[in-house]
């Protein structure tokens, strides 16, 4: 008989005959078989989850990045619009068509007559028109006077607002002639706030005020008809019955007047 522990001796390491495979530990036969070919699709399939998690992260940055390079829309937010309208901000781009009035500068008379517009009152002595609604810096005032001496008589007054108002007087002429000291027959008005004593905190109600009361208390000191206010200031009444005269449409020094009452 052959002794088992001499023929295993006498073989090579390798060579295990089937019973002996048989009998071996279960570990030995796992072993046998390749253990990468199990994990092989486990691999291949996380690399191609990586590969599209890559692709649709540079398919985002791709979409992010022309977002940002596309050129904003031409059309302007409400709030840059209306603060366009306001004039703040920087100049609106014009549209064609579009006229230019509209898109011009105010100017700082502009603005403040707005505010001088609004709080005006002269009450039925003096009324207020614009000719044109879109320009506010043109003006006429008619001054009804309700006592003195050309009482039921009705003048008009053109306002021109300057461009540096209130730093500047506004501009004041009469355009119905009559027979006044502080008014000559061309229309200038002589009124010391519309000269020296003009200050930028006086309005346009400062002015009509002042007009009215030149009705009422005319200032022989300072005329611009210097022979109407020599006459008023010498024989009162005889320049009552002069004015009374005018205003019946008659002449005077060769100058026909318009008859008012």
């Amino acid at each position: 008989s052959v002794d088992p522990a001499k023929e295993g001796k006498s073989r090579h390491p390798g060579d295990l005959a089937s019973n002996d495979l048989q009998s071996a530990p279960r570990q030995l036969r796992i072993r046998r078989g390749p253990p990468l070919a199990r994990e092989e699709p486990m691999l291949a399939l996380k690399k191609k989850r990586e590969a599209e998690a890559k692709a649709k992260a540079e398919a985002e940055a791709s979409g992010a990045s022309s977002a940002i390079s596309t050129p904003p829309s031409s059309e302007p937010s409400s709030e840059t619009k209306k603060v366009s309208i306001l004039g703040i901000g920087g100049k609106k781009k014009k549209d064609k068509g579009e006229n230019s009035s509209s898109s011009k500068k105010r100017t700082p008379g502009e603005i403040r007559i707005q505010k001088d517009i609004a709080e005006l009152d002269g009450g039925k002595v003096a009324t207020i028109d614009f000719p044109n609604p879109n320009d506010l810096t043109t003006f006429h005032v008619r001054v009804t006077p309700d006592t003195g001496f050309w009482k039921g008589a009705s003048y008009l007054f053109t306002f021109q607002i300057p461009d540096h108002y209130p730093h500047s007087p506004p501009k004041v002429h009469c355009e119905t002639k009559i027979y006044h000291p502080n008014i000559n027959l061309e229309g200038k008005v002589c009124l010391n706030i519309l000269r020296e004593d003009w200050k930028p905190v006086l309005d346009i109600n400062a002015v009509i005020y002042g007009l009215i009361y030149l009705f009422y208390e005319p200032n022989p000191d300072d005329p611009l008809n210097h022979e109407a206010a020599e006459l008023f200031r010498r024989d009162v009444n005889q320049f009552q019955r002069l004015v009374s005269r005018t205003l019946s449409g008659g002449i005077l020094d060769n100058v026909q007047f318009q008859r008012l009452v």
